[in-house]
């Protein structure tokens, strides 16, 4: 075997190595940042924020909570989406809440309070946005039996449904207390 022979296996070596390393590093990665992700949309990471305890103590009053069928709505089913890409936009948009509550803004029961119809309102843009996509991973309008439900919802969802709305549109307030529009935006109407 010559030199540039011995030369170029040994490259050919070196590169599978190098591959295979690249390789199990990447699948290390990925365990380890979807065991991240997993983390990150436990109910007791979500509540770890001092805020968030305000919400928290809401929802345990809630159908979503504690129900005759025990399923459990936690906070990521509702708030997190399930596909990889609006997962990432959502974790990444979650941070300025952790903002927030570090920056002191909402961490304070009456602080939360003063920040609530403005944090109601972006999450239920988003929701109307995505079209209760996180809502419909339970409550799918194809999957209803209306003829089961009581005549108001059997209508109301018959209406939706043929209207196009999403959950969020005559749902609010199910999970959380629905709060209260500010003063001022009551003001900013009656004069126009």
């Amino acid at each position: 075997m010559t030199s540039s022979a011995s030369g170029e296996c040994k490259s050919r070596k070196r590169t599978v190595i190098v591959l295979v390393l690249v390789f199990m590093a990447g699948i290390v990665f990925t365990g380890l940042f979807n065991m991240g992700l997993s983390a990150t949309n436990e109910m007791d990471f979500c509540i770890s924020c001092h805020s968030m305890k305000v919400n928290y103590e809401e929802y345990k009053e809630t159908v979503h909570y504690k129900n005759a069928s025990g399923v459990r709505a936690t906070c990521s089913d509702c708030h997190v989406p399930r596909d990889l890409g609006p997962k990432l936009v959502m974790k990444v948009l979650a941070y300025n809440d952790v903002l927030h509550e570090f920056l002191g803004t909402i961490d304070t029961p009456e602080k939360y309070e003063a920040q609530r119809w403005a944090m109601a309102n972006r999450v239920w843009d988003r929701m109307r946005a995505s079209n209760s996509r996180e809502c419909r991973s339970c409550h799918d309008f194809e999957q209803m039996d209306l003829s089961e439900q009581g005549r108001s919802a059997r209508k109301r969802h018959g209406a939706a449904m043929d209207e196009g709305k999403a959950c969020i549109d005559c749902h609010k307030g199910l999970a959380h207390e629905e709060p209260d529009e500010p003063e001022e935006a009551d003001a900013g109407k009656d004069e126009a």
